[in-house]
């Protein structure tokens, strides 16, 4: 049952200006002493005076809170409480000195006046008009970001959209609402078709209405893009359509498409190539398309050449301070590299990528070009730069992105580089293929290595399996084993997912072996094996179970999620107390945490994997050591961690760990697929074990096409290299 209570802010704990989340203490009327708010609001300033509508809670660490549903600003009626408000800073341009004197001036009318007369206000001392326009449009602000939490409250929209939508709209945001309620689902994030279906319906839309089929077509074609699409087939898209609104009219639907065609919203396109009548793009994803494949050519097209005779003598030299023999594939993949002025290297673990690129890197220095190096996530880049032994960086921060300003590097002011090499190029998706070919010169060399065979970006596109299967950029597909390589069941294992059979296991026992396969199917003994493991692994290897054994599994969700088996291993490698709990996460001195954003201020990048050395829980901050690299972490931005005692395989890409376990069970069903294995399976370095039943992993490696993608980039390469 819900209370309503009067509460004057005293002070503001804590508040997140992105989704509007406040912990505040406050007087509350018949209470002792000050009481914790906490709940989603405007940001409220110290004196000023709410009605809060909500429920009385018990958190475990912090006692008795008043957890806040539905609030509403009211107006102060005494003359010490009118004064306090004003001068509270609320309202921009009176401070305490001029809230004194209006008061003085026009006593407990000072409000109405303010509301309905106000250029009475001219009359008090230190009030010129610039001022009182300041003064009004920071009430006005007050007042429609205020209008806007009750909007949407009392539409049952939660009111942790109300500052994203205010930053997008602006004071006209209840009427841009109004007027199409259906643009929140593709301007706002976090709000999806359905929340701004029922905020529509509820405004008397029809269920027939224009904007919501287009609304739903737009939303449908967003959703495809989360999956990898960057269009749908028309059939397909009706589907989708029709999962948002069962029982659509599908010429509803067509009619959808052709005028968000007519607004160029979307763009339709036959593909027979793909025997694809109708394909629906989102305009923008069609353009990204074109441009990527004109800017490859134009690339491949502006003449650089290379001295061949100076690489051929260049090469034996290098080979023998490496001390290494190239073979025949590899010389070639090295000579395509340095002679191509855009040329991919692909293949899987053993076929010697790391020795190509070395020497490839070292070739290019000695011939004289600026060579800069990139990977798209921190990691990755660490590992290419270890490899080649020359500085490399993650592409965004090689483009100089800054969040909300976009790349730095672009059209208009290029990369000062004449060769760009990038790593793990499968994580490659169209946003950054694009960015990144918009930053080179003509005159630059681009050369994309990566294993084709391994899960594709999150984001949308197929980048690196467009390029090679156009056979329009020159490559290297590497499928030559090495005799090292061919010793470690890891890399034979790969190799066999990846051609479709089943793992193989050896009679070695630990620590000759470097592949185990514990055959389990009951989730919770997989659990107990898993904790078990954590000891015997360490013991085996002489591992670190926090800092080198990796639990890598398909889901966040479900027994064997991330979110359950982060805190039983949690609670096995690090059972301490008294850390920051946010949600139902606790962190605790050691964890092990992963960065899950690029943060540019603290110079850490999605997938970055640190160690909490320092909690202070009482100020709400702690302490990550990111491999030497200190960085703190408060209230505000502590969300960008995660616990990492288990990750999911995307997240591991572009990574290795000396160890990894891996789950694969049927419960995984949706997700089982054969280059998540085989991608889980080539993170580890010095040890792999798969934990799961054969009818599971039959059911992953045979599934090798459920995650085709819809794009053209294929096609569009061929189409334009060859002329047609």
């Amino acid at each position: 049952m819900s209370d309503t209570l009067r509460a004057e802010i005293k002070n503001i704990v804590f508040y997140n200006a992105e989704n509007g989340y406040l912990v505040a203490r406050a007087n509350v009327e018949n209470e002792p002493g000050l009481v914790t708010v906490v709940g989603n609001m405007p940001e409220p300033n110290p004196g000023e005076l709410l009605e809060l509508t909500g429920e009385w809670t018990e958190h475990p660490r912090f006692g008795r809170q008043f957890r806040i549903a539905f609030s509403e600003q009211v107006m102060p009626a005494t003359l010490n409480g009118i004064r306090r408000y004003l001068g509270s800073g609320m309202i921009k341009g009176i401070g305490p000195v001029l809230a004194g004197r209006l008061v003085d001036t026009f006593g407990t009318d000072v409000l109405t006046v303010l509301e309905e007369e106000p250029k009475k206000l001219l009359t008090v001392e230190g009030l010129g008009k610039k001022k009182l326009d300041k003064i009004l449009a920071s009430w006005d602000e007050q007042h429609e970001v205020r209008n806007l939490m009750i909007f949407l409250q009392t539409h049952d929209i939660p009111p942790t959209y109300a500052a994203r939508i205010f930053k997008k709209y602006g004071n006209g945001a209840v009427s841009r609402i109004q007027e199409n309620p259906y643009e929140l689902a593709y301007e706002i994030h976090g709000i999806g078709f359905k929340l701004a279906d029922r905020m529509a319906l509820r405004l008397g839309f029809a269920e027939t209405a224009p904007e919501r089929m287009a609304a739903a077509v737009l939303y449908a074609l967003e959703s495809a893009a989360d999956h990898g699409n960057l269009f749908l087939p028309l059939d397909k898209l009706i589907d989708g359509v029709d999962r948002l609104i069962p029982g659509v009219d599908p010429e509803a639907i067509h009619d959808a498409v052709n005028s968000l065609s007519a607004r160029k919203r979307v763009h339709v396109e036959s593909l027979p190539h793909q025997n694809i009548e109708h394909a629906v793009y989102l305009m923008h994803f069609y353009r990204h398309e074109k441009e990527i494949s004109s800017r490859f050519y134009a690339l491949c097209e502006h003449p650089t050449p290379v001295d061949l005779e100076k690489i051929s003598t260049l090469l034996p030299r290098l080979e023998a301070e490496e001390s290494i023999e190239l073979s025949e594939e590899q010389r070639e993949a090295v000579f395509g590299g340095c002679e191509n002025k855009v040329f991919v290297v692909t293949g899987g673990p053993g076929t010697g990528k790391t020795t190509i690129t070395r020497v490839m890197v070292r070739v290019l220095d000695k011939l004289g070009f600026k060579i800069k190096l990139a990977a798209p996530t921190g990691r990755a880049a660490k590992r290419l730069s270890e490899a080649t032994g020359y500085t490399a960086s993650t592409l965004h921060r090689l483009l100089q992105y800054s969040p909300g300003g976009g790349f730095g590097m672009h059209e208009e002011n290029k990369l000062e580089a004449q060769v760009v090499v990038v790593d793990e190029v499968s994580m490659l998706d169209t946003y950054l293929c694009l960015a990144l070919l918009r930053a080179l010169p003509l005159t630059c060399r681009l050369v994309l290595i990566g294993d084709v065979n391994q899960l594709p970006s999150v984001g949308p596109g197929n980048v690196l399996a467009d390029i090679l299967n156009s056979e329009a950029v020159p490559s290297a597909r590497l499928t030559r084993i090495y005799r090292q390589a061919q010793e470690s069941l890891i890399v034979t294992n790969a190799h066999r997912v990846n051609s479709g059979e089943l793992p193989i296991v050896s009679s070695k026992p630990a620590p000759e072996n470097d592949f185990f396969w514990v055959k389990q199917e009951d989730s919770s003994r997989i659990q107990h094996l898993m904790l078990q493991l954590m000891e015997r692994i360490p013991a085996m290897y002489g591992l670190d179970p926090v800092r080198d054994v990796q639990v890598l599994t398909p889901m966040h969700k479900g027994d064997l999620g991330t979110q359950s088996l982060n805190h039983l291993l949690q609670e096995k490698l690090n059972p301490r107390k008294g850390g920051i709990t946010r949600g139902s996460v606790e962190f605790r001195v050691g964890d092990r945490v992963l960065q899950t954003k690029n943060n540019y201020d603290k110079d850490v990048f999605n997938g970055d994997l640190g160690w909490i050395c320092e909690v202070e829980p009482v100020r709400g901050e702690l302490m990550v050591d990111f491999e030497g690299h200190m960085v703190s972490y408060d209230m505000q931005d502590i969300d960008e961690l995660t616990p990492a005692y288990a990750i999911s395989v995307h997240k591991s890409q572009g990574s290795e760990y000396p160890a990894v376990i891996i789950p694969v069970v049927t419960q995984h069903y949706m997700l089982l697929q054969r280059n998540l294995i085989y991608t889980a399976l080539t993170r580890a370095k010095k040890l792999a074990v798969l934990i799961g039943g054969q009818r599971a992993m039959s059911i992953g490696i045979a599934r090798a096409d459920s995650n085709q993608r819809f794009t053209h980039l294929q096609y569009r390469l061929q189409e334009i290299f060859n002329g047609s």
